[in-house]
């Protein structure tokens, strides 16, 4: 069985030739090649850093689950869709809710493993069916709108929690971010967030330096004196260890809260894989339900054992654009390096300390990139807001997301936010296309054009 763990040396195994190409079954020498997956690592290291931390979670524990989850997928793929899967902060928001309504971090992992199955089994469904059913279930107004309201129902999250623990440090990171996001080029730019977390770091330690110890909120919300950066836990942490691990629980309010996600992790896979396959110039249309069956199973394991969901992550895939390097075998070295950096607990005490202050700045941007990723999904699909088919149920699912609105069922129960959101945008856009008028229901674009060979109706094409 080829599980994709062969590469061919490419070329000399220095630089790839003028014009060419490392692919995922080729390989540089060795040391290049993880340097390379050093590369990876660090990439994919400021959202990884952060997710874990504003869920709740063991950042040790994220980053060498992230190293297993990436080994699970491309064990799956054989080899043949190179992508790091690192923690996914789609469920950022999810987790605020959860605890919001007291549950604990064994609550968060239990709704989050249930979307991890479900994703498992979309897989499985688009291996056997194709990718039509994900355009006919989810057409692009419907995944637009859902990752919008996921990405800004966490506004109140930065606004309320994180920013008021220091204002001027939260300006000054954001500001930070935001020129490195847009003046730096290539690589450089590809890790921002994790050069905002640094500086950061750097400028919490030189105010307390300088001022003192600051009055204001602090991690659990009480108004005191407290430095900024407090580093005290790091002296005490050892080199090595294992993570904190703990069981899943489950609860069905926890679980309706985070489902909807599963709609954003879909989207993200699909758009990864066709964006993997343009670079590559391979046709990975095959390999769809496979990449994101294995994300369901990699993220399944991870929060089985207390850690975070994955997702297939950008950063990476902007680090192989910029590189030219395409192989599986970077992938397997920067999986090694995060399983190491995993068994660090020092390490993990570092991460955790990052200031409320530094999380405010990167938030402010971070939440509204996640937000406006649903706008991008919409101006890809050409999706014309012009259309009150379109544009009721995704204006009415929106605003409810956004702005916390709940429907009481029971005296036990009820949905709101996320959940209540995704609910009325993808009944409403149904419910209201079966009652709409004929002009009205002009062929959708597809959520991924070109995944699949069908078009809405099932009907294959050409």
């Amino acid at each position: 069985m080829d599980l994709g763990v062969r590469w061919k040396l490419h070329g000399d195994g220095r630089t790839p030739a003028p014009g060419a190409v490392v692919r995922p079954d080729e390989r540089l020498s060795w040391p290049r090649t993880f340097g390379l997956g050093a590369q990876h690592v660090v990439a994919m290291f400021g959202a990884s850093f952060v997710a874990p931390v504003l869920m709740g979670l063991d950042p040790n524990l994220a980053i060498m689950m992230s190293g297993v989850a990436t080994v699970i997928f491309l064990l799956a793929t054989r080899g043949r869709v190179p992508s790091y899967l690192g923690c996914s902060l789609s469920f950022v928001g999810v987790a605020a809710v959860i605890r919001a309504q007291g549950g604990s971090s064994a609550t968060v992992t239990g709704a989050v493993f249930v979307v991890g199955a479900a994703l498992f089994l979309v897989g499985l469904a688009v291996q056997k069916f194709g990718a039509r059913i994900i355009h006919a279930a989810m057409p692009p107004i419907v995944t637009g709108a859902v990752v919008m309201l996921i990405g800004f129902n966490l506004a109140p999250v930065t606004a309320s929690t994180y920013w008021p623990q220091d204002q001027w440090t939260a300006l000054l990171v954001m500001l930070f971010t935001g020129l490195a996001v847009v003046c730096l080029r290539g690589f450089w730019s590809r890790i921002a967030i994790f050069l905002g977390l640094i500086f950061g770091y750097g400028i919490s330690w030189v105010l307390d330096e300088v001022f003192g110890k600051i009055h204001s909120a602090d991690a659990s919300g009480k108004v005191v004196d407290h430095w900024r950066l407090d580093l005290s836990a790091v002296g005490d942490a050892d080199w090595i260890g294992l993570p904190s691990f703990h069981a899943p629980s489950f609860e069905w309010s926890a679980i309706l809260v985070a489902l909807p996600v599963v709609i954003a992790l879909i989207a993200e896979n699909a758009g990864h894989v066709k964006a993997v396959g343009e670079m590559t110039g391979d046709n990975l249309d095959d390999k769809l339900g496979t990449a994101i069956s294995a994300d369901g199973a990699a993220s399944m394991l991870s929060t089985a054992v207390g850690g975070p969901p994955n997702t297939t992550y950008s950063e990476n895939i902007g680090v192989m654009a910029a590189t030219r390097v395409y192989s599986t075998a970077a992938y397997w070295a920067a999986a090694c390096f995060a399983l190491l950096f995993g068994l660090c607990p020092k390490f993990g005490a570092v991460v955790a300390a990052i200031p409320g202050g530094v999380l405010g700045g990167i938030t402010v941007i971070l939440y509204g990139m996640i937000g406006l990723l649903g706008a991008q999904i919409w101006i890809n699909a050409k999706v014309d807001l012009r259309n009150p088919l379109n544009l009721v149920p995704a204006a009415a699912g929106i605003i409810i997301g956004v702005g916390g609105v709940s429907l009481k069922i029971t005296d036990n129960f009820q949905l709101s936010g996320i959940a209540l959101g995704t609910i009325v945008v993808i009944t409403g856009y149904h419910v209201l296309r079966a009652f709409a008028p004929a002009h009205l229901k002009s062929q959708e674009p597809l959520l991924d054009s070109g995944t699949s060979t069908y078009d809405e109706e099932g009907r294959e094409r050409g």
